[in-house]
């Protein structure tokens, strides 16, 4: 039983964010870090890479549909990504993490104090892309769990990069949002479980996070992608149309 888990999700390689999470006392604290996928996709996929491997046993990985897509490309089955910045990201990567993100584990079960077996995973435990929003129908979360064993009574997922928490499903479900993509307001957003649910935010200072990514990417719009991402300019609203545009799964 896990006393404490500190769940990272969707860092989007932004060194920063990563650090400034990190250092927060609930997250020194906690018994495990879970990251909850899309990891490396960034300015600084290698640097944030290096950190968290550096931290060992302390923190548990779940690979994103991102960081799949990293390794398809540097392994030659896709030759695009969705995003501006991905390519770079993936070129940038050493092999050694190549190998490192293709073996991650899509999902992961734990007992947690307090919420009892929470099942963790990066959109749903079904499909690394599903898109499913803190008001999506019922009907759909229960199709998205068809497979999840009735002894998970805690779902944690990331992939839409805002926060929330609901029961869906017979179950709670909790997105903590992104470190390193916020969307509808800036942050790094987190979470903390056990005996209880915390969504909980890291203020950065943002233009000095802008200028230090700028400095240290090689990605040629990288200026222009901090601001936007750091600031959070993409609001509720804009990135709930992106959403609703983008195809789910239709059956369990």
């Amino acid at each position: 039983m896990v006393k404490r888990v500190a769940v990272l999700s969707d860092i989007h390689g932004v060194l920063p964010a990563m650090e400034a999470v990190l250092a927060e006392p609930d997250v020194t604290g906690a018994d495990l870090i879970v990251l909850t996928g899309d990891i490396a996709c960034g300015p600084q996929p290698t640097a944030v890479l290096d950190l968290l491997r550096g931290l060992g046993d302390r923190v548990a990985w779940i690979r994103g549909n991102a960081d799949r897509e990293l390794v398809e490309y540097r392994r030659g089955l896709r030759d695009s990504i969705p995003g501006p910045i991905g390519p770079s990201a993936a070129r940038g990567l050493r092999e050694d993490q190549v190998d490192f993100l293709e073996g991650l584990p899509t999902s992961l079960t734990l007992p947690v104090e307090g919420l009892g077996t929470v099942l963790f995973c990066h959109a749903t435990p079904r499909d690394d892309e599903e898109v499913l929003l803190v008001d999506s129908p019922l009907e759909q979360w229960a199709q998205a769990f068809a497979d999840v064993g009735p002894e998970v009574t805690t779902v944690v997922c990331g992939h839409t990069h805002m926060p929330f928490t609901r029961l869906a499903a017979g179950r709670l479900v909790v997105n903590p949002g992104s470190i390193g993509m916020p969307y509808g307001r800036p942050g790094a957003h987190w979470a903390l479980l056990g005996p209880d649910v915390q969504l909980r935010r890291t203020l950065l200072d943002v233009p000095s996070a802008t200028a230090r990514i700028a400095a240290d990417s090689s990605f040629e719009q990288v200026a222009k992608w901090a601001d936007y991402c750091l600031n959070a300019r993409c609001t509720e609203d804009q990135a709930y149309e992106i959403f609703g545009r983008q195809t789910r799964p239709s059956g369990p």
